[in-house]
């Protein structure tokens, strides 16, 4: 399309120099990575929000009792579920900035009118409504990281062990964004909380953070692009190359065509599955942790305010655990054995925390524990870009990343409603499970990596059926004369943009 605008050919074939490459990437990275980083730290923060009121005093104001509370942190999570499949449908069809855009706009707005819910109804309805209109985000962010940056970044033969580097920093970088939550959120709820006013604290609170989203909305729905053939910051020539520099992705950029084919395909997959099941074991942990984590503090740590600041190092240490893994992803290339060392510590932390008592003779090694439970934040990206990079087709994209989402939402749902107030200050039933989980987790990443294994075997079976080489050469970024020396047969790319899945094309290579 952009070629006929141009009034050029179609079958003109394009060349990508890494000069070029290098320039256009920094132009996406500056145009696009302010604005979803700062709107997944704003979802992030809007849902900690919970847990910060609930120090000031959010239980008792409202006459919370039983497991009222908890069911404030699932109840996010329950909309996020039954708004996936709808999502996964307006992906495809609706311009995607815009929509995100208004669905930004839309939370801020509940978020700032929870200011004014004084019971349980009201708080229940307050967070359905910020859980459906929060549950676009991710996989809007998945499906704009697809249609803008590279799954692999180094050239070369082609293997399962290539370089991912672009879609799994970027995925990465954003969710860093639920470990400053701690930092800046901690910090600036510290600030809020301590104004004199006739709000309340958690009051000001919702308020402030509702108007800022709302805020940030307008400046996405103004410059997001729906797409990279309608960005504002790039030249018409370099839409092409933005477009042409996807080709070794095997996914195509989108189409706007819902294709019931890829979804039902989507649910045929065992791979998408698998990591559904593995999504949903790491959220059972991850918001239970999310929303009871400060209330854990707070049985050893008295004041509101220290237990505040405790957050600042607990969200470094989730910064440190999301950065670390993506690099040792990018170094080692390879995505399910970081998974499954992620694992590890926070076994070893829920271990201490069911070990030792709950007081202030403990502090040290409880905090120990506490701190050990920073590496799972560094798996749930693994697992959003090691899914996002193993499925092609629009369609099916979209509805993988909703089934995933939808894994994690059904564990956020569960995971607070495995500990309750009345279990306080040891929580034992909730640590337990959660050992549990972990361990389970990393089964399935042992028979994922596997699965994978066996479809690049089959992969190759069915390339040399059809006369073509079992291994592909990447040849995307060389130059004409270079490509000359390579039999036609052995050049990837000819079905890269073909709205095609990874199970029918049989020049994907899955990626482990």
């Amino acid at each position: 399309m952009m070629l006929i605008k141009l009034g050029r050919s179609p079958d003109e074939v394009i060349t990508v120099s890494p000069a070029d490459d290098a320039r256009i990437l920094r132009r996406i990275d500056l145009a696009l990575l302010p604005l979803m980083l700062s709107v997944y730290f704003l979802q992030a923060l809007d849902k900690a929000t919970l847990s910060y009121a609930s120090i000031f005093g959010l239980i008792d104001d409202t006459d919370l009792v039983g497991d009222e509370f908890s069911w404030l942190g699932s109840i996010v999570y329950l909309a996020q579920l039954l708004m996936q499949l709808p999502l996964a449908w307006a992906l495809v069809k609706l311009p995607i900035g815009k929509f995100t855009s208004a669905m930004v706009f839309a939370w801020g707005v509940t978020l700032a009118c929870m200011t004014w819910a004084h019971n349980f109804g009201q708080l229940m309805a307050a967070r359905f409504f910020l859980g459906a209109f929060e549950a676009c985000v991710g996989p809007a962010f998945v499906a704009i990281t697809q249609m803008w940056w590279r799954r692999r970044h180094i050239l070369g033969i082609l293997t399962s062990s290539v370089s991912d580097r672009e879609q799994t920093l970027r995925i990465g970088s954003w969710y860093c964004m639920n470990g400053l939550t701690w930092v800046f959120g901690s910090l600036i709820t510290y600030g809020l909380a301590s104004i004199d006013s006739h709000l309340k604290p958690y009051q000001i609170i919702f308020l402030f953070f509702g108007v800022v989203t709302v805020v940030v909305s307008g400046a996405m729905f103004f410059w997001m692009p729906d797409s990279p053939t309608e960005a504002k910051f790039l030249s018409d020539e370099d839409k092409i190359l933005a477009i042409e520099r996807l080709r070794n992705n095997q996914m195509g950029v989108m189409s706007r065509e819902w294709r019931y084919a890829h979804f039902f395909e989507a649910l045929r997959d065992l791979k998408t599955w698998l990591w559904v099941i593995m999504i949903f074991c790491i959220s059972v942990p991850s918001n239970g942790i999310s929303t009871f984590g400060p209330l854990i503090i707070k049985s050893f740590v008295t004041d509101p305010y220290r237990t505040i600041l405790f957050n600042v190092p607990v969200g470094l240490s989730h910064v440190l655990a999301v950065s670390l893994s993506a690099y040792a992803s990018m170094k080692w290339k390879v995505k399910g054995p970081i998974i499954a060392l992620l694992c590890i510590p926070p076994i070893i932390g829920f271990s201490i925390l069911l070990h030792f008592p709950h007081d202030v003779e403990h502090r040290a090694i409880l905090l120990a524990g506490y701190f050990c439970l920073s590496t799972f934040t560094g798996i749930t990206p693994l697992i959003y870009s090691w899914s996002a990079q193993n499925t092609a087709g629009d369609t099916k994209r979209k509805c993988t990343s909703a089934m995933v989402f939808i894994g994690s939402s059904a564990g956020n749902i569960f995971g607070p409603l495995l500990f309750t107030p009345d279990e306080a200050p040891s929580y034992s039933r909730g640590l337990r499970a959660n050992i549990a989980f972990f361990a389970f987790v990393l089964l399935l990443v042992g028979i994922t990596s596997l699965y994978l294994k066996y479809l690049n075997s089959d992969h190759a079976k069915r390339r040399v059926a059809l006369g073509k080489s079992a291994v592909i050469l990447d040849m995307s970024l060389e130059t004409a004369e270079e490509e000359d020396g390579v039999q036609p047969d052995d050049v990837k790319g000819r079905k890269a943009f073909a709205d095609i899945t990874d199970l029918e094309n049989e020049d994907f290579v899955f990626v482990f």
